[in-house]
């Protein structure tokens, strides 16, 4: 018995149900039937009885060698892992007198960020006296994110996290 993240996959005897939908080795429904009579033509066949649709009423199972559906679930599962794209939240931390020359740099890493597909959470950090001055250093992120508006949107607006002022930004699609 072979398990597939969690779930069994019932085979030949192991399928219980009183009536099933039975497709054969070509692809073709043979119709509904009980579970008894699908096995007994599997094994005329010389070929696996597989449950592959346990939650339908009634359960679907195919006729088919298990192995080679093994092989093909496998294929697939591994091809979807392949194609799925995991998005990170990218981090650039600056503080309010940034000068415009270090502002260009961390606009430039954060375009490459976005251009790969990543999240981007620039970060504001104030210390000591620039605390004081939060408000009126809002404008940095603000034009931060109006230079990166033609490959970016605003995920989330400007928001005060303890000594840090933070916006989000997501990649347009």
């Amino acid at each position: 018995m072979a398990s597939r993240k969690g779930t069994e996959i019932e085979i030949n005897e192991q399928i219980r149900d009183r009536e099933v939908r039975v497709i054969g080795a070509d692809g073709q429904q043979l119709g509904i039937m009980s579970s008894r009579d699908a096995f007994r033509i599997a094994r005329e066949l010389d070929l696996d009885l597989v449950k592959i649709a346990a939650t339908a009423a009634p359960p679907v199972v195919r006729i088919t060698d298990y192995g080679k559906y093994r092989y093909e679930m496998l294929r697939k599962e591994k091809e979807a892992r392949r194609n799925q794209r995991t998005t990170e939240l990218k981090e650039i931390r600056m503080t309010p007198n940034i000068d415009t020359n270090d502002l260009n740099t961390k606009l430039a890493a954060a375009r490459k960020f976005l251009e790969k597909g990543n999240k981007v959470k620039i970060a504001l950090r104030f210390r000591g006296r620039e605390m004081s001055r939060m408000n009126q250093s809002k404008y940095i992120l603000d034009d931060f994110g109006q230079q990166l508006s033609d490959i970016a949107v605003l995920d989330k607006p400007a928001k005060v996290e303890g000594r840090n002022m933070a916006v989000v930004l997501s990649p347009k699609k």
